[in-house]
This record gives structure tokens, sequence and C-alpha cells, in this order.
């Protein structure tokens, strides 16, 4: 079911955005998949793909290349649409009629493999940037930050422990940085339900570990979704984990669980 707020204009993809705090998790589920199925020219990349992450859940998406991991979260975020099969961001809002930029105003942030930041801007300015403001240009061109979005810059820059960079142009941030910092500058929008692709990819040690300290602070405050193939990292955060093979899910459990799983052993971890 759609909520009211979800209505007219915004149904067809209009310009007005979903106002802030119609998300309905009241059930303790933020994302629904039931039976999502979606082809490319034949090419069944998700077949009826059914799974639900809890509020404040930190749950990580394995499977080998090809498995439909990419397209799950296409799907989430509006970018693909399912042949069949339903998505839904609480009991109420219908991901399927939404646009991706109302998906993100509803809370929803994406951060791919890549960092995207503005190199040219300092730590803080990329921050500053991303805030969840009016975004309208005589805002950015001439609105001044009022003293609680200076604070939660701040705060983000804490956690996400770039405080010592603040001036520091980001394109002279190593590539672990970089990384924190897009993290970053996805929770100054605000969102309730974060989907991050191989964050930990081309990362030194260090800093793999520093993320996995990052997101588990994360976790709780935010429900996350990590899709990965460094499977030390994700024993190092998973509390949940969601296998999926062809399009479906294989497996569901623990990391003990899963690892021990026969299905999974055959076609992933190889061992």
């Amino acid at each position: 079911m759609i909520s009211d707020n979800f209505t007219g204009s915004q149904a067809t993809g209009g310009s007005h955005l979903l106002q802030p705090g119609v998300l309905d998790s009241s059930h303790g589920v933020v994302l629904y998949l039931e039976d999502i199925t979606v082809s490319f020219d034949g090419f069944r990349a998700l077949n009826k793909l059914s799974f639900s992450v809890d509020v404040g859940e930190l749950r990580c998406i394995i499977g080998p290349n090809g498995a439909g991991k990419t397209t799950m979260m296409d799907v989430i975020t509006g970018k693909t649409r399912p042949d069949s099969g339903s998505v839904f961001f609480g009991q109420t809002l219908d991901l399927s009629r939404m646009t991706e930029p109302q998906i993100a105003q509803a809370g929803i942030g994406r951060k791919f493999q890549k960092p995207t930041v503005f190199e040219q801007h300092t730590v803080f300015e990329n921050l500053e940037l991303a805030l969840k403001t009016d975004k309208r240009i005589w805002h950015s061109l001439f609105g001044k930050l009022k003293g609680e979005e200076r604070d939660s810059i701040h705060e983000i820059l804490s956690t996400i422990a770039l405080l010592e960079k603040t001036n520091t142009r980001a394109g002279l941030l190593s590539h672990g940085q970089k990384q924190w910092l897009e993290i970053g500058m996805l929770l100054a929008q605000q969102p309730l339900l974060l989907l991050l692709d191989e964050p930990v990819a081309g990362m030194t040690d260090q800093e793999t570990e520093r993320t996995a300290e990052l997101l588990n602070t994360l976790a709780g405050k935010h429900s996350i979704v990590v899709v990965e193939h460094d499977m030390d990292f994700v024993a190092s955060i998973a509390r949940k984990v969601t296998v999926l093979h062809e399009g479906s899910v294989l497996a569901e459990g623990d990391m003990n669980k899963v690892q021990n799983d026969e299905k999974v052993i055959e076609v992933y971890l190889g061992r």
C-alpha cells in the first residue's frame, strides 16, 4: 500500500519530492524485497529474489560475480525497474513506483565502489555540499551554514576519523580516506538505509580495519546493507549474511552458518 503522502505528481515522477517522516518501520523491518525478477535480453539477473532487512541491522550480501548483487541495489535505488515482484521501504513506500531522487529523499543512500568526491574542494566543503538542506540555487550560492549544521559536519568528521583533515583538499586524501569521506557525505543526507558497494576495495589492511570499526559504530543508528567480496572483512562486521547465487538467495544466517553451508561451499567459497 502506498502512503497517503505519496500521491499525485509524486507517483508519476513529478517535481515534488517526498517529505521526511513518511517512512513507517513500526513493524521493525526497513526493507522488503519479495519475488523480485529482473531480466536483461533474456538473461535473468534476479530470479524471484526475496529477503528483508531489519531497522538498525548491518546486513552483508555476498555471492560470486553475476549473482545479482548490483542489480539488487539498482532495484532498491530505482535505477532498474523489476519485471515483477515488490520492493518496499518500510511498510508503505513502494520503491518500484518512485524515481531515484524520490528514493534518495525518502532516506536511502548509496555508495558505489569507486569514491566520487569533489577533489578540488576541502573535506569540510564536501560535507557542506552534501548536507540535507535547501538545494535551490539562491540558498546554495548565498546561504550560510547554521550553527547546528556546522556542528553536524564536525560530528560526521569525528565519526569518519577525518577531523584533522577538515581543510585538506579531498584530492589529496588516500583512497581509504576518500571512501570514508563519501560515507560521511551520505551521512550528511541523514539516510535511514545505507547501501555500500565493496567499501574496502583497494584499501590497506589498516584502512580496512578502520572501515570495519566505522560500520560497526554506525550499525543501530542506521540500517546498512554491505555488498562485499572480502570475506575477512565480512566476518569482522557481519551479524547476518545473505548469499546470492543466480539471482536468488542461496543461504542466509550468521557467518559460521554460511561458511559451513554445503551449497555455499560448492558455488562460492570453493572449499
